[in-house]
């Protein structure tokens, strides 16, 4: 009964579209990070330098969010998320028929964050068709485009290995436009949209202390998520590749481990607004931030066995991938008349997030002390606190806003 009131509740055309346009976005926006071990091998990079390579299109997706979002409160999600799409054909060309030095790849890798800065539009058009009740289903089958980052880590490095890394960037371009047709024809703002708002009104929310913590537990599960989708090829290939060990991995072979980490994350993170919906959002992050942390401490056990490494990471990206599906169940119960903006500002949280972990964490810390297992120390120790935090900051929303007679579940 419950599956039958979402279908009748909301517009499945657009729930689809906003799907679809998120799934192409993602699969375009990690495309570096789909690659970056044959990038890596033209340009010869250090570890830092290999980091920074991959991190730099969640930074490029993280400044735009904002501005996304506001954009999609303003003229509408459909007006947009078409602007955002034939936008990004520009840097899938520049890859395409460019990117000969490593500061174009840096320049194309930004300008990569348009197609990232897609989140602040897509789950805006998918939410505001659903009631409450539904907004973690709704959010959680939108938000699922992320993957597309399946996508790209599966076919990237077979097409790099056949034609070249740069043609990948083209070969991109082909879905994006079926995507963008499709979308022309299919997508329907919702007749709750907002009306258009000055800027300092739209930015009156930062006023808020939930936005900043919002903005720190997606930092941690959707910045755990996508800095790890674009830097789990370079941390697999390092301790089970061909070159680090006899009869090691191929780079094709790395890719499909990473595909395995990122379909469980994609897939569960309906699954997480689903749970949430039924058993409260606040309750559930409180165990995925725990289990997240105890999954970056066995990491640091660096097994021989690449399958055990690889369930180890898999369960931690479900938990990240849950997690953005739980935040996300929350955020529109607190700002409902603002989600377009909210989603742009902790979607760009997260996309920051995703950008510091490989570039000032993992990628560091790997060149400093020759390990991986320091970086993951480091992150274990950021989820215990986090753990912690939410647990208190929770507790508070429960005296305030979120009351039982409000209609939020525990």
């Amino acid at each position: 009964m419950e599956l039958k009131g979402f279908k009748k509740s909301g517009h499945f055309p657009s729930l689809l579209s906003a799907f679809l346009y998120f799934d192409v976005s993602f699969m375009i926006w990690v495309l570096c990070g789909s690659v970056s071990l044959y990038i890596t091998k033209d340009f010869g990079l250090t570890d830092a330098q290999k980091a920074t390579m991959v991190a730099l299109p969640l930074l490029g997706g993280a400044i735009l969010r904002i501005p996304m979002g506001i954009l999609s409160d303003r003229i509408g999600c459909k007006k947009t998320g078409i602007i955002g799409m034939i936008i990004t054909i520009i840097p899938l060309l520049w890859g395409w028929l460019g990117g000969a030095s490593l500061s174009e790849v840096h320049a194309i890798g930004l300008l990569l964050g348009v197609a990232g800065a897609s989140f602040g539009v897509a789950l805006p058009l998918a939410g505001r068709w659903y009631p409450p009740q539904y907004q973690g289903m709704a959010m959680g089958i939108a938000g699922a485009g992320n993957s597309g980052t399946a996508i790209a880590t599966f076919f990237g490095p077979k097409i790099a290995e056949v034609y070249g890394w740069h043609s990948v960037f083209g070969f991109a371009i082909i879905p994006l436009l079926l995507v963008l047709i499709s979308f022309l024809l299919m997508a329907k703002d919702s007749p709750n949209q907002p009306e258009p708002k000055s800027l300092t009104e739209y930015l009156s929310v930062f006023r808020h202390a939930d936005t900043w913590w919002f903005c720190l537990f997606y930092a941690i599960t959707f910045g755990g998520f996508s800095g790890l989708a674009s830097y789990l090829g370079i941390f697999f290939y390092d301790i089970y590749g061909d070159k680090a060990m006899a009869g090691g991995l191929s780079m094709i072979q790395i890719g499909y481990l990473v595909t395995v980490t990122v379909i469980a994350g994609s897939l569960f993170r309906p699954i997480g607004g689903f749970v949430a919906d039924r058993i409260g959002g606040m309750k559930f992050l409180q165990y995925l931030f725990a289990c997240i942390t105890i999954c970056s401490l066995l990491v640091t056990l660096m097994p021989s066995s690449f399958l055990v490494m690889l369930l180890i990471t898999s369960t931690m990206m479900a938990c990240l991938g849950m997690g953005n599906g739980s935040v996300f169940q929350i955020v529109p119960q607190r700002f409902k008349d603002e989600i377009g903006v909210i989603t742009g500002i902790v979607g760009a949280a997260g996309g920051f997030g995703g950008f510091l972990l490989p570039n000032y964490i993992l990628g560091p810390l790997k060149q400093a002390t020759g390990s991986h297992v320091a970086g993951f120390i480091t992150l274990a120790c950021i989820g215990l606190a986090v753990t912690l935090v939410f647990f208190a900051v929770s507790r508070s929303w429960k005296r305030s806003w979120a009351t039982v007679e409000s209609g939020v579940k525990f």
